[in-house]
């Protein structure tokens, strides 16, 4: 076997089972899975209906750049969702079966390790979507954090040093953040895109929870940053999917966008590595782009549950709407956040991931430890019970 499998770490959710092992809910209550991104809302007609509806082309082999239909639909979303952003279909857009798997394969095809030299580095930030580590790690690459420090939560990109950057061949941006919800700014695109001047690394813009937003305001993408600035979209690709914007985690559908040339390597990768949409998926997916009005009746949902649930959660707690996703990033006051995660676990059934599990120790240790993630994910009703329930149950005093 690949002796780079050793290196890897149990995913965060593996860890939690193993935490919460003999740890019994209380006898007849239904678990209520708040730890866990997968959205709940209903999939919309107009996605089923297309997927329904094209069933017959299971018979064909899809290629792997996919149909030009989705690929424009893709362009042409870009386009109204970003201030007129314009890429070429044909060469800039590229289908992917969800941005995880995208995540995946593609830092590895940046990463190219050369026996007795140093390794090349990715920069994630810290907490973290566990793929960019293990996609690293299996490149035969070398991870890097930057943690994301309470209050903006954004990565502390200048905390690294010139060595460190002078090996780097691709930074992870996660915007808007898994777990903290927060969005990067204008000036924050600024910030890295003169660290790439200077140093030359790839840009993975991990941009999946981008429609899920409060107030109208719209999380800027890094491709949309570039052009307000005058950027090309060189060294630059952005990573998204229908499965929050739509609610169909399981179609793993979604499209990376950016640098033609990281493209079209990226695309002799896939083929090889059998990465291809089946037709039904992609007719689905065109629907899905094309339509505007399912992704705003999803936000409102959002919105709602926010609406309701911070004002519970904050008789106890120091917590605020988070610029854009479903995750509250909930400060536990005492700091122990396994300790509350198993308490909501057996006596009221209610599951939150513990923040130590989603980051890695760093300089000032783990900057997860203290914070629990909660999905907004069920319906309206549950989520305001459970914050009703977290909120008699915890028995710190106000943070």
């Amino acid at each position: 076997m690949n002796s780079l499998l050793q290196q890897l770490q149990p995913y965060p959710f593996a860890r939690l089972r193993e935490a919460m092992q003999g740890l019994e809910a209380p006898a007849g209550m239904t678990p209520v899975p708040l730890h866990i991104g997968e959205p709940k809302h209903a999939t919309p007609k107009v996605v089923t209906d297309a997927l329904a509806a094209s069933l017959s082309e299971l018979a064909a082999y899809p290629l792997t750049a996919g149909l030009p239909e989705l690929r424009r639909a893709c362009a042409d979303w870009l386009r109204r969702r970003y201030d007129g952003l314009s890429l070429d279909a044909d060469t800039e857009i590229l289908p992917v079966l969800g941005s995880r798997e995208a995540l995946f394969a593609f830092i590895q095809t940046v990463l190219d390790p050369v026996a007795g030299e140093e390794k090349p580095v990715v920069i994630s930030p810290n907490p973290f979507y566990q793929i960019y580590e293990g996609a690293t790690l299996l490149g035969g690459g070398e991870i890097y954090f930057a943690d994301c420090p309470a209050p903006k939560f954004n990565p502390d990109w200048r905390s690294i040093g010139e060595d460190v950057w002078r090996r780097t061949k691709a930074v992870v941006v996660c915007s808007p953040n898994n777990p903290s919800g927060s969005v990067l700014q204008l000036e924050d695109w600024r910030e890295i895109f003169e660290l790439q001047d200077r140093y030359g690394f790839v840009i993975a813009s991990d941009e999946c929870y981008s429609e899920i937003y409060f107030d109208g305001n719209k999380p800027i993408g890094c491709l949309q940053a570039a052009a307000e600035l005058g950027r090309s979209n060189k060294g630059l690709v952005m990573f998204t999917s229908l499965s929050k914007r739509s609610n169909v985690p399981g179609l793993r559908s979604g499209f990376v966008a950016g640098d033609a040339a990281l493209l079209k390597d990226f695309l002799l990768y896939r083929t090889y590595h059998g990465s291809a949409m089946s037709l039904p998926v992609q007719r689905a997916s065109i629907a899905a782009w094309n339509d505007e009005q399912h992704v705003i009746e999803n936000r409102r949902l959002y919105q709602e549950k926010f609406a309701k649930v911070i004002p519970i959660l904050q008789q106890k707690f120091q917590v605020k709407t988070p610029d854009a996703s479903f995750y509250v990033w909930l400060k536990i006051p005492d700091g122990d956040d396994l300790a509350f995660a198993r308490m909501l676990w057996q006596q009221a059934a209610i599951q939150v991931l513990p923040g130590r599990f989603l980051a890695r120790d760093g300089r000032h240790g783990n900057p997860g430890q203290g914070y629990v993630r909660i999905a907004l994910v069920a319906d309206v009703e549950t989520c305001v019970k459970a914050a009703k329930t977290i909120v008699a149950l915890y028995q710190g005093g106000e943070a």
